[in-house]
């Protein structure tokens, strides 16, 4: 027993000596009544909580360990889990242990992992980041409804979108969905855009028109570079979803479904030659599509620039701090990683 609980002690036992509650003695002591009675209990006058390691009563004995591995490691067992296993030996009139022991010992022996024959859940990665510093460098494609006057019929709108300038740089509308229509939008934006071998990346989700085998073929003899969205996450492929709620909420966007194709395509036609030529777009800096695509915006944003400065200069009052920045968006990203990312993209068209 140290020096200080000697002390403390004898305090204790003159207080009680007294008069006083050995309670209240503790109290002014600043110690609980619990310890002075372990204090008292142990023979040795150490604090028995560093040597309380005691073992279950009912803790499974080596021999009977070494069996129940034995029995969970034959051939008959090895692909199923403890909770299969007990019922299965139960059937059989055998007791060996219960479901929380066998993952104990699995656990202990390293072997807790999967054990059934079916797959386990794969671990689908992320697409890669990609940036657009420059037009015609990534492009994002998918595919919407257009709905019809006969239910349960729909025309399909293919459409292809420049993430740099936010361009529509090609769009078709066919009755059905298939990767060789893919193929062939593909091959007319890649000849009208003058596309080179490895220039572009194409990212899609993983609809079937986009994982065809026709379309597959095209973008390798077309030096495309292909990238896919994660099955079922819409978030990998934000710009054409942005694009196409966009298209459908325009107020010009017919209330009755298409009748024709043909009505479809000139509809839609009218939207694209909107979109590229007069919709400023708030994520670029409020250009159109296709002055971004001609680098045309480098020319008008500076010439806003000059505006606001000379503004302030000729009313410096009327700013609390810095003009608007009206500096160009120098890159674009595509499913960013977080860590290297600094800004927030704004994905609403």
């Amino acid at each position: 027993m140290t020096a200080e609980r000697e002390e403390r002690m004898q305090w204790i036992d003159e207080a009680v000596m007294a008069g006083s509650r050995q309670s209240e003695a503790c109290k002014i002591i600043d110690i609980s009544a619990k310890t002075v009675q372990r204090w008292r209990q142990l023979p040795d006058n150490q604090d028995g909580r560093i040597h309380a390691i005691h073992a279950p009563r009912n803790k499974v004995s080596e021999p009977e360990r070494n069996a129940i591995m034995k029995i969970i490691q034959e051939e008959e067992y090895a692909h199923l889990p403890p909770h299969k296993i007990v019922v299965t030996l139960a059937d059989k009139g055998i007791y060996l242990a219960s479901e929380s022991t066998m993952y104990r010992l699995l656990h202990e022996a390293n072997q807790q992992h999967h054990r059934e024959k079916s797959q386990p859940n794969r671990h689908i990665h992320k697409p890669k980041a990609c940036i657009a510093t420059a037009p015609n460098q990534i492009y994002t494609w998918d595919i919407t409804y257009l709905p019809t006057d006969l239910k349960g019929w729909f025309f399909y709108l293919y459409l292809v979108m420049d993430i740099y300038s936010r361009k529509i740089v090609g769009w078709q509308i066919h009755e059905t969905e298939a990767s060789a229509m893919a193929a062939d939008l593909l091959r007319d934006i890649c000849a009208r855009e003058s596309i080179q071998p490895q220039q572009v990346t194409l990212h899609s989700d993983n609809g079937s028109p986009m994982k065809g085998a026709t379309m597959l073929a095209t973008l390798q003899e077309l030096g495309v570079v292909p990238s896919f969205s994660r099955p079922s996450v819409s978030n990998d492929n934000p710009y054409s979803e942005s694009l196409f709620r966009t298209l459908k909420y325009r107020p010009e966007y017919p209330e009755k479904p298409f009748t024709t194709l043909a009505g479809a395509r000139i509809w839609v036609g009218g939207f694209v030659d909107w979109y590229n030529q007069q919709h400023l777009h708030s994520s670029i800096k409020f250009v159109t599509p296709d002055q971004r695509h001609k680098g045309e915006d480098v020319a008008i944003l500076a010439q806003r620039q000059q505006v606001y400065t000379l503004a302030k200069e000729k009313h410096p009052e009327r700013w609390s701090g810095d003009t608007r920045d009206w500096s160009m968006i120098r890159e674009v990203h595509l499913n960013p990683d977080k860590a290297n990312i600094k800004t927030d993209q704004k994905e609403a068209a």
